[in-house]
């Protein structure tokens, strides 16, 4: 079945068209044309790709690693402008782990919009950088979570580790995997730190927070992931996890290509909710920061759509360059190739903005999946 969008404006994720119709057909983008008539007022955008969701709509995936959990938080983000996410486990058992794999591999199997793989971070941390993980899940690599990380039902896998406490060696056998490995929650140094990536580690977790600082004669992981041209750094622009200056040395550093824009929210993104139940304790939130009892940042409530207006009006990165960095730089660093951009042969995932980069409606492979009306 052939649709169609007529807008007045729409980035195709390297350039602008104005007064055009995207053509669509079985979830493909088939066609960009001048329009022939009417246009929907915003800008038609490629739609965010999110790797780092714990929750949203008043749900935690830990808590209820389900089909249903899933669900509601996906559509809580498609508010938001999300069209794909890897939602989040964070460092527990083994059986949540496996419950988790499960929902996931029956979403994908069920065609469930916007849910395209997972994102374990952890359990395979630091103590000494573990922020609000529960210590007494962390622990080392063993046969279990290998079986797990090589289920092939699971579309991207994405694992987070500490490289003190995971040997290139073993990273290699989740490259073989096709894992995409990640560092952080690490103390480790420098050394430690190139040596993951000449093993394939590609990616650093939430930059900057829990991971070992740069300093003038031992660079850290945070020296390693700016000075490194080739991997991908994820960032938390909520204006709390990062000090402005901070977020602009990393832009500076980094390759164009090299920073996505991630949220690592938590259950309350899409309500009112002002604290939700973390393990044996409870996280609070205040205004747009989430705390746990010993005041440490407990991930966030930020949005996609959150991120990418904190991008253009609190750090002067153009609109063109903040929409990149929340749709076709994570397509490439998962390596979805038909994602990112709004070209003929890619998905239609799809967002309507206004012009305040506030989204209208959103669509998953040309279906609508959240609309202000």
């Amino acid at each position: 079945m052939m649709q169609q969008l007529s807008v007045s404006r729409l980035f195709d994720g390297e350039k602008w068209f104005n007064n055009v119709t995207l053509n669509m057909q079985d979830g493909l983008i088939t066609s960009i044309a001048p329009a022939a008539g009417a246009v929907m007022p915003g800008m038609l955008v490629p739609g965010f790709i999110d790797v780092q969701v714990n929750g949203g709509g008043g749900v935690l995936f830990n808590n209820a690693p389900s089909q249903a959990t899933l669900r509601t938080m996906f559509n809580a983000h498609a508010r938001f402008g999300t069209t794909a996410m890897l939602p989040t486990v964070i460092t527990d058992s083994i059986a949540v782990m496996q419950q988790a794999a499960d929902a996931i591999a029956a979403a994908i199997a069920a065609h469930e919009p916007g849910i395209i793989g997972v994102h374990f971070e952890g359990p395979h941390l630091s103590l000494p950088k573990k922020g609000v993980h529960p210590q007494q899940h962390i622990r080392q690599l063993s046969a279990e979570e290998l079986a797990l990380y090589g289920r092939t039902d699971l579309g991207v896998k994405l694992v987070t580790v500490a490289p003190e406490n995971v040997s290139p060696q073993q990273i290699r056998q989740l490259v073989a995997l096709n894992v995409v490995v990640c560092l952080g929650h690490s103390n480790a140094d420098a050394e430690t730190v190139q040596a993951a990536l000449a093993a394939g580690a590609s990616g650093f977790t939430h930059l900057y927070n829990a991971m070992s600082a740069l300093t003038s004669r031992e660079p850290g992981m945070v020296g390693v992931a700016l000075a490194d041209p080739n991997s991908w750094c994820g960032v938390i622009f909520d204006g709390q996890h990062m000090h402005p200056i901070a977020a602009k040395v990393a832009l500076a550093a980094k390759p164009k290509g090299k920073v996505i824009l991630v949220t690592d929210a938590m259950s309350p993104v899409g309500t009112d909710a002002d604290e939700f139940d973390f393990f044996a304790g409870k996280v609070r939130r205040e205004g747009n920061k989430l705390t746990d009892a010993a005041g440490r940042l407990a991930g966030s409530v930020l949005d996609m759509a959150g991120a990418v207006r904190y991008a253009i009006d609190s750090l002067g990165i153009v609109p063109e360059e903040a929409l990149r960095m929340a749709s076709l730089y994570p397509a490439q660093f998962l390596a979805r190739h038909t994602a990112g951009k709004l070209v003929a042969g890619a998905a239609a995932d799809l967002v309507l903005l206004n012009n305040e980069w506030q989204v209208q409606a959103s669509w998953v492979n040309g279906q609508p999946v959240f609309s202000v009306d």
